[in-house]
């Protein structure tokens, strides 16, 4: 965990995944006070609420944070510029393949550039592209994930990449145990996202939290593709009302592909806008019951409201107690 560590320049190596309306300044600043690497979810966030979003954080933690951006978001390079303003240390790039260019706007402001490789060959590819970290994030995942889970990924990557690159693991990752088996594989750190979701410093909405203590690993579901011809990234999350209008909204969309009133990117975005409102519901104004409840599989160890600080602890001390037994 030292040569993440050394690269996040945080304590620890245990990165927050970024969720949407969770992420924001008071838990990325909590998560990084207490040792670990808070990580803005940029989102659909215009330049102009980002370049708030990182100052009001940079306001609560004088110790390092990343920012994370969406692939596909419209104004992908206006946002690295608001980085840039802010001398933000390191990016994270989710969503898919970035596009031409971005890798190196990232790379010229100074940042460290962070992305998801959901196979070795992407893995291989960004590395040689200029990524200067992968994150490996398994089908166990909340919010959007990919088909392979979390331990086939890290059997395929982690051998063939670890011992010289920079590699996260998530996905899953509930207890300090599972840590510490990804660590002495050779993983630099992890990402976790479930369990922070709920924590004290989290400002999603109470209903939202209960609904984590509730729920079981069987409950975190994907969503359904409609449409072969509109590839939607799957997406976790606790099986409710909410997850049938998502059905109802593919086929809405895909309607209008048909008609020609939107091309296939236009189509993705309107899928993006769904999620976002969705999560919104649920995570800000409490509606449980048709807003997006995006968990991970690891969401049945979420029991109760915990500081961060907490959290991190007791990750840690799971993990340092099962290295030592071993």
């Amino acid at each position: 965990m030292a040569r993440g560590a050394a690269f996040l320049g945080s304590e620890h190596a245990i990165l927050c995944g970024a969720m949407s309306w969770v992420s924001e300044r008071n838990l990325v600043a909590a998560i990084s006070n207490a040792g670990g690497f808070g990580v803005i979810a940029c989102g659909a966030m215009t330049p102009e609420l980002l370049d708030a979003e990182i100052a009001a954080t940079a306001a609560l933690t004088g110790k390092p944070f990343g920012v994370n951006l969406i692939t596909m978001h419209p104004k992908l390079f206006e946002l690295i510029e608001v980085c840039a303003k802010h001398k933000v240390t390191h990016v994270v790039l989710a969503g898919g393949l970035p596009p031409k260019g971005s890798l190196e706007a990232i790379k010229e402001i100074g940042a460290k550039v962070i992305c998801f490789a959901p196979t070795l060959a992407l893995g291989k590819k960004l590395l040689r592209s200029g990524a200067d970290a992968l994150v490996i994030e398994g089908h166990e995942a909340g919010g959007h994930i990919g088909p392979v889970s979390t331990s086939v990924l890290a059997q395929e990557i982690l051998p063939e990449l670890a011992a010289d690159n920079i590699v996260f693991v998530a996905g899953g990752i509930g207890r300090g145990e599972a840590i510490a088996s990804y660590l002495e594989m050779g993983a630099s750190g992890v990402q976790l996202g479930t369990r922070f979701a709920a924590a004290t410093e989290s400002i999603a909405h109470p209903d939202f939290k209960k609904a984590f203590f509730r729920g079981h690993a069987r409950d975190a579901m994907p969503s359904v593709q409609v449409d072969a011809r509109l590839p939607v990234i799957p997406v976790r999350a606790l099986k409710n009302k909410g997850t049938e209008e998502f059905t109802a909204k593919q086929r809405e969309v895909a309607a209008k592909l048909d008609a020609g009133e939107v091309d296939m990117h236009e189509a993705q975005l309107l899928i993006e806008r769904f999620w976002a409102g969705a999560l919104r519901r649920a995570v800000i104004d409490g509606d449980v019951e048709s807003g997006s409840l995006m968990a991970g599989q690891s969401v049945g160890m979420v029991t109760k409201e915990e500081p961060v600080l907490d959290i991190i602890t007791q990750l840690l001390g799971e993990c340092e107690a099962a290295l030592k037994g071993r």
